[in-house]
């Protein structure tokens, strides 16, 4: 008797990519893609109405971001596992993404039997790091960097990179769905996390830590 397959939603922004993996994915017997998302919103709508069993998700997207489209998700459905397919093999993102409750982070550089391989760990409800975010990771550790960025909170750090990104007040508080007042509040909260006197400095950190 075959074993019921792992239900996929991919979340990606850019649509040769998704149908890349797609044909990648839909090569193994074990797995079938339910549907697909290019952007964080659009996951967010369709993770409640079809409950797949893994999101595979990209972090780099326009509007509301893979950070803040994990914490949504898991905010509303506790046991969504989501598994990160990113470019970025940093510290930073991989370890942002696992303290908002991802399962999983891959980079797209990686082989496509390891992408293969963390899906079915992180359906099975294990962690999954592919190697050369694993070994970024440890290497952080044994170095002792010290990233200011670790002492925002979630909704701080999103609102941190659309600033960085460019974004407004008004448009962060329109893809955040929160106050002006609210996003004016963690501005101030920000500033003072990361001992920014200026915008400028605000930027350049974002630059050092490869956040743009």
């Amino acid at each position: 008797m075959n074993a019921v397959p792992i239900r996929l939603m991919l979340v990606d922004d850019h649509a040769i990519v998704r149908s890349g993996f797609r044909r990648l994915l839909e090569q193994e017997p074990g797995l079938h893609i339910i549907s697909e998302a290019d952007n964080g919103e659009r996951a967010y709508a369709l993770c409640a109405q079809q409950m797949p069993d893994v999101v595979v998700m990209d972090l780099s997207m326009p509007g509301m971001s893979g950070f803040e489209t994990i914490r949504r998700i898991l905010a509303r459905e506790p046991a969504a596992r989501i598994l990160v397919f990113s470019m970025h093999e940093d510290a930073m993102r991989a370890e942002r993404a696992l303290q908002l409750g991802a399962r999983g982070y891959v980079t797209k550089s990686s082989a496509p039997e390891v992408l293969s391989k963390a899906i079915a760990e992180v359906a099975a409800g294990r962690l999954f790091l592919s190697a050369d975010v694993a070994q970024a990771i440890a290497q952080s550790k044994v170095a002792g960097e010290d990233n200011p960025l670790k002492l925002l909170t979630a909704r701080e750090f999103e609102i941190f990179r659309l600033f960085v990104a460019g974004r407004g007040a008004a448009d962060i508080a329109r893809i955040l769905n929160l106050s002006a007042k609210t996003v004016a509040n963690n501005r101030t909260l920000i500033n003072q996390k990361l001992r920014a006197a200026s915008d400028v400095e605000l930027v350049l950190l974002a630059l050092r830590h490869n956040l743009v």
